[in-house]
């Protein structure tokens, strides 16, 4: 199973994440995001930033998760290597506590090839599939840029 792959997009990026939870899947996509614009190999782990986002579907949470991580980097302008998430389903509810962890950005180490300006709805998808016994949670994210 590839954790991340990039498809073919004619004006945006285009990615899919796998994971064998949801936990793992909200963190590869997380990764996904952050590595459409920069290689997450260059981004050292020395701060940490605590998320906390409640939705009433799944598929809102990602996309608030998502968005989160990508206000994150405009704000504070930082890169991300790193993405721990724990899920909660409450009710009629979600609930998501995690952490990235990264560092500020460096121009000199940090090489952009690309800005994400947001996650878009178009083509999103999060889906629960079986593969020879095994349980894989896939989502499917076009990023404008």
């Amino acid at each position: 199973m590839e954790p991340v792959e990039y498809l073919e997009h004619t004006a945006d990026v285009k990615f899919r994440a796998r994971g064998h939870s949801l936990d793992e899947l909200f963190e590869n996509a997380g990764l996904a995001l952050i590595g459409a614009m920069i290689d997450p190999s260059t981004v050292r782990v020395v701060e940490s930033w605590p998320v906390e986002i409640e939705a009433e579907s799944l598929e809102a949470l990602l996309y608030e998760w998502l968005s989160e991580v990508l206000y994150l980097f405009e704000v504070e302008l930082a890169v991300f290597s790193e993405f721990e998430v724990d899920l909660v389903g409450r009710g009629a509810g979600w609930r998501l506590s995690g952490r990235v962890g990264g560092e500020r950005i460096d121009g000199e180490r940090h090489l952009f090839e690309t800005e994400v300006k947001a996650v878009t709805l178009h083509q999103f998808e999060l889906r629960r599939d079986e593969a020879a016994g095994e349980e894989i949670w896939t989502a499917q994210v076009v990023l404008d840029i």
